[in-house]
Formats: C-alpha cells, structure tokens, sequence
C-alpha cells in the first residue's frame, strides 16, 4: 500500500513541476486562463511531451532504477535460453529484438518498456528465475513481449499525455473562474496547484484502468506465443507469491505482477483470478 501512495505521489510531483513551469511561462508567452485556446494548447505542449520525454528515456531510466543487467553475451546457460526464447517470441511477433535483461531482486517479476516496438527492453528479475520453472518463464516472456507487439508502452504515454493536458487545462480554468475579481497571484496559483491535485487523481483512475485493459491484451498474447496452459500456470505462480511488486513509474503498467492498491481503480493490473478467469473462458 505504501508503494501505490509513492507511485501516485511520483506522478503528482511530475505534474506539480510541470505546472509550475507552466504557469511561469504563460505571462512571458502573453497566455492567460481566459485565452482558452492558447492555454489549450500549451498545456497539451506540456502534457503530451511530458508523458513522451519519460517514454523517451523510459529504457534508460529503467536499467538504472532495478540496476539491470543487460545480456549482450549469454554468460551461462540460462541466459543463452533468456536470450533465445526472446529471440523466438519477437519473431513470432513481428518485432525488433529487444534487449535482454535480468536484475538482482528477490521479488518474481518481469517488465518491458522502451519507445520503439523494434528498440525495447525485456528484463526478468533473479527471483522470477528461481521461482519459476521455465515454461511459466516462458509464457511470462510471451506476455511482456506482446506488450512491446501491442505498442502498449506507446499507448499508455499518449493516454498520459492527454489526461495531463486536461488536468493542466482545467485546473487552470476552474482557478481563473473561482479567482475571479481577485488579483491575489499567491491564492491562485495555491488554487491552481490544488485543482492539479484533485484532476490528477481522476487522471490516475482513468490511465489505470486502460492499463488494466491493457494487461487484459498481453496476458492473451502470452498464451498465444506460448500457450494458454503455460500462461495460466504463471498466473497461478504469481498468486502463490506473497511479495508485492517493487516496480515504479511507467514500469508498474508493464510488469507482469501488479502492486497492492487501496482500491481497485488504482490498481495497474485486474486481480490474478480475473486475469485466469478471462484466460480459462477462451479456452
């Protein structure tokens, strides 16, 4: 439960920064809340390339932030099999080759990410490894590779970008109107800064519940590069696994195991049993 509060306060940071820069740069631009049209389309600016930079560095960033290692030459046997079923699922796919990567972490999971459908990221966790055995490995490759296949890293970030837009834009908007007669500049942009708070947390709703959805696609995906027998035992792994996701940022949406939420619209994933429900129901 504390995680899902950082992963939330992370994104509310990210908005609250940008809302600042925002709001230095409409007077210097000549834009106020009543140019609507303007304020429209600087907080799209904002929003959508926002969303689209973290996309952008997403590889970057996530190496760093699990400390990854990549496979850029098999050092044993597992590794060469990492690599190589891979290899297998993206061509399966239609897909570049992504890069291969494992790191260092008692928690089973595994995520994919990056910008490009044919430049992304594959990485696997130590404990994944040991707690799976290689055909529930395989089926969670096959998930996180039709992640990549679906272009979900790219939908999610537009989806983000939009839902950021308006929070920006409305938050402004509703401020102006609430301000209006007043010249307190302090006062508004508290109000401004509130308005962010509040459209944020519905934005989160909203961008949740298409990653859910999402996860809904890759799981089918999974089972149809690796079979649906394989992919359900993974699941059903998972739900044997006591340890929370220790996965932020945009690699929460894209790891195969979930966080705990406070409620299940601010949950990433749909509970393991619903996602071997709509498994088993297509069988």
């Amino acid at each position: 439960m504390k995680r899902i509060f950082l992963f939330l306060a992370t994104n509310f940071a990210i908005l609250i920064v940008l809302g600042i820069v925002l709001s230095i740069l409409m007077p210097l631009l000549g834009i106020d809340s009543q140019s609507n049209a303007g304020l429209l389309l600087l907080s799209a600016v904002f929003g959508m390339g926002g969303s689209f930079i973290s996309l952008a560095m997403s590889k970057w960033i996530a190496k760093r932030s699990v400390g990854a290692h990549v496979i850029e030459q098999p050092a044993n046997q597992q590794e060469a099999w990492l690599v190589d079923t891979v290899k297998q699922q993206a061509a399966q796919a239609g897909i570049g080759m992504p890069e291969v990567a494992v790191w260092d972490s008692p928690e089973v999971n595994a995520f994919a990410t990056g910008m490009n459908k044919n430049s992304a990221l594959v990485a696997v966790s130590t404990g994944l490894l040991r707690s799976m055995t290689s055909e529930e490995a395989e089926a969670v490759l096959a998930h996180e590779v039709s992640h990549i296949a679906n272009g979900d890293m790219v939908t999610l970030a537009l989806i983000q970008g939009v839902v950021n837009t308006f929070v920006f834009f409305f938050a402004r908007v509703v401020a102006s109107a609430l301000s209006r007669g007043n010249n307190n500049q302090f006062m508004y942009f508290m109000t401004v800064m509130f308005f962010q708070f509040v459209f944020g947390i519905l934005a989160s709703v909203i961008v949740m519940w298409f990653s859910r959805q999402r996860e809904y696609r890759a799981d089918e995906g999974g089972a149809s590069l690796a079979g649906s027998q394989k992919m359900i035992a993974a699941l059903r792994r998972l739900q044997g696994d006591s340890q929370e996701s220790h996965l932020d940022g945009q690699l929460v949406a894209f790891g195969i195991n979930g966080k705990r939420a406070i409620a299940a619209l601010f949950m990433s994933h749909p509970p393991l049993e619903q996602r071997i429900a709509a498994l088993q129901a297509k069988l």
